[in-house]
C-alpha cells in the first residue's frame, strides 16, 4: 500500500531572502560601531559639554550686557563688520579642538582596553573580524566624531543665532541686517568641508595610535609619543638643529587648514562669503594629504595584524 510522502521540500521559496544576505556584509560593521558608542560615551558627552557651557555663556552675556549685541546690528551699530562672527568662530574651535582630544584619547585606548580587561576573549569570540573591528575603531575619530561635532556645532550656532534675534527684537535692532549678515547655510556648509578635511589629514595621527594601542603593554600614552621625542633629539646630535622634524610636526597639525583655507594676515577682518575662502583643490593636490593617507592605511594595517595575533595583557 502505497503511503503518502512525509518529505518536505528542503527550501521553500523565499521572495525576500535575498535582503537580509546583502545587509549581512554591513551589519557587523553597523554593530561594531554602536558598540564603541555604548563603551564609550565621552565621545559625544565631551563635545555636548562644551556647547553647553558656551552657550550657557553667550545666553549670560546676552542677558546682562545686551547692547553688546545690538552694536552689531543696531541702529548705532559701532563695532567692524565681521566681528558679529566670533560666538560663532568660537564655538567651532573649542568644539573642533575637543573632537580632537577625544579622538586621540580614544585611539589610544581602543584596543589597548580590551587586551587590559580581557574583553577581548569574548569579542573575538564573536563572528567579527579583526578586520571589521579595526575599521569600526578607526570610524569613530574619521567618521562619527566629525559628524556629531558637525551636529553640535551647527545646533549650536543656530541657539546663537537665535538668541541674537531676541536680543535685537528687544533693543530694536535690524533683523534684517543679521539675517543678511549671517550665512548659516553658508557657514555650515564650509564647517563641513572644514571637518572632513580635518579628519582626512589627522587620519595617520589617529592610524598610529590605534596600533601603539594594539602593540603597547602599558602607558600607551608615553609609547606614542616617545619616538618622536627620540626623533628630534637624534637630530639635534646628528645635525645640531632641531627645526626640521619640528616643522614637520607642525605641518601635520595645522597643515589642514593651510591646505584647505585661504591664509589670512593676523587681525584682517573675516571674508563675507566663508565659501570663497576654501580651497579643495589645493587641498586635494597636497602631496602631504596623500602621503598621509598612505602612513595611516600601513598604520591601520599593523594593527589588524597585532590585533589578530595579540592576546589580552
Amino acid at each position: 500500500m502505497n503511503t503518502p510522502s512525509s518529505s518536505v521540500p528542503e527550501s521553500a521559496p523565499d521572495p525576500q531572502g535575498r535582503a537580509p544576505s546583502a545587509m549581512s556584509a554591513t551589519r557587523p560593521m553597523y554593530w561594531s560601531v554602536r558598540r564603541e558608542l555604548w563603551e564609550n560615551p565621552s565621545i559625544y558627552i565631551a563635545p555636548l559639554a562644551v556647547a553647553a557651557v558656551m552657550l550657557f555663556g553667550f545666553t549670560i552675556s546676552a542677558i546682562a550686557a545686551p547692547h553688546g549685541v545690538s552694536c552689531w546690528f543696531g541702529p548705532d551699530a559701532t563695532h567692524p563688520h565681521g566681528e558679529f562672527q566670533i560666538p560663532y568662530d568660537m564655538a567651532a574651535f573649542l568644539i573642533f579642538l575637543t573632537a580632537f582630544f577625544v579622538g586621540i584619547f580614544y585611539c589610544l585606548d581602543a584596543l589597548y582596553g580590551e587586551r587590559r580587561d580581557r574583553s577581548i576573549l569574548f569579542w573575538k569570540s564573536l563572528p567579527v573580524s579583526d578586520l571589521t573591528t579595526v575599521l569600526s575603531k578607526a570610524a569613530i575619530p574619521l567618521v562619527v566624531l566629525p559628524l556629531i561635532a558637525f551636529a553640535i556645532i551647527a545646533i549650536t550656532w543656530l541657539s546663537v543665532f537665535l538668541l541674537t534675534t531676541l536680543v535685537l527684537l528687544g533693543k530694536g535692532g535690524n533683523i534684517v541686517a543679521l539675517w543678511a549678515g549671517v550665512p548659516l547655510i553658508k557657514l555650515l556648509l564650509a564647517l563641513l568641508y572644514a571637518l572632513t578635511a580635518m579628519a582626512l589629514w589627522y587620519a595617520p595621527i589617529y592610524g598610529w595610535l590605534l596600533l601603539v594601542s594594539g602593540w603597547a603593554r602599558r602607558a600607551t600614552f608615553l609609547w606614542a609619543t616617545l619616538p618622536f621625542f627620540g626623533i628630534g633629539i637624534i637630530e639635534k646630535i646628528a645635525f645640531n638643529t632641531s627645526s626640521h622634524f619640528g616643522a614637520l610636526l607642525k605641518y601635520r597639525l595645522r597643515g589642514w587648514f593651510t591646505e584647505a583655507f585661504v591664509h589670512h594676515v593676523h587681525g584682517s577682518p573675516p571674508a563675507p562669503d566663508p565659501l570663497t575662502q576654501l580651497t579643495p583643490g589645493n587641498f586635494l593636490s597636497s602631496p602631504g594629504l596623500w602621503i598621509g593617507l598612505a602612513f595611516a592605511a600601513v598604520f591601520l594595517a599593523a594593527a589588524v595584524r597585532l590585533r589578530r595575533d595579540r592576546g589580552p595583557i
